[in-house]
C-alpha cells in the first residue's frame, strides 16, 4: 500500500475541477488522513479561510505554497 502524499497539520491547496463548485477553493490543513485503495488517498481537512471541514481526495490537493 502506498504512504499518504500528506501528513496532519499540513498546510495544502485544494484544487476543485469545473463540477465541484461547491467547496471554495484555498487552504486547507490536513486534520486526519483517512483509509483508501492505493489509487485514491483520502483527507479531511479544515478550511484556513472559513473552518469549513471536508474530504478530499489526493487528486484534488496540491502542496501549499503559502505553508
Amino acid at each position: 500500500m502506498a504512504p499518504h502524499r500528506f501528513a496532519v497539520g499540513q498546510d495544502v491547496e485544494f484544487m476543485p475541477s469545473a463540477v465541484e463548485t461547491n467547496i471554495p477553493r484555498g487552504t486547507y490543513t490536513i486534520t486526519r488522513a483517512l483509509p483508501g485503495d492505493d489509487l485514491d488517498r483520502t483527507y479531511r481537512a479544515r478550511s484556513s479561510k472559513d473552518g469549513l471541514v471536508g474530504v478530499f481526495r489526493v487528486g484534488q490537493l496540491r502542496n501549499s505554497v503559502a505553508g
